[in-house]
């Protein structure tokens, strides 16, 4: 199953470029959710949803990502700290987690 998320124009109602697909594939045991594009954080919610909908057992595979914002990163960050396995998390991504959690740390 593969959900959309699409950017509409304001002026004439057009149809922007994709920013974040979500394609969902199981094995019976484990779901993944492979997600495309830029992530952003006013696509938090749909996102939640599908982690709240295909837990416990759950891989988000974040190969084709290209973009995210800080939100995205928390929300990252809560979801492995909660078991869910990032897989294929690109290296910029990476560092600006532990980045984001060395702040956390020294703010505690």
């Amino acid at each position: 199953m593969a959900r959309r998320l699409l950017l509409w124009s304001a002026h004439g109602g057009r149809l922007l470029q994709m920013t974040l697909r979500i394609d969902t594939t199981s094995d019976g045991q484990t779901a993944t959710l492979r997600l495309i594009g830029r992530i952003e954080s006013e696509y938090l919610d749909e996102l939640q949803a599908q982690v709240r909908r295909h837990r416990p057992r759950l891989v988000l595979d974040l190969d084709e990502v290209t973009l995210v914002d800080v939100g995205v990163v928390r929300f990252l960050i809560t979801c492995e700290a909660e078991g869910i396995e990032l897989l294929k998390c690109a290296p910029y991504i990476r560092e600006w987690m532990a980045r984001e959690q060395d702040t956390r740390r020294g703010s505690a």
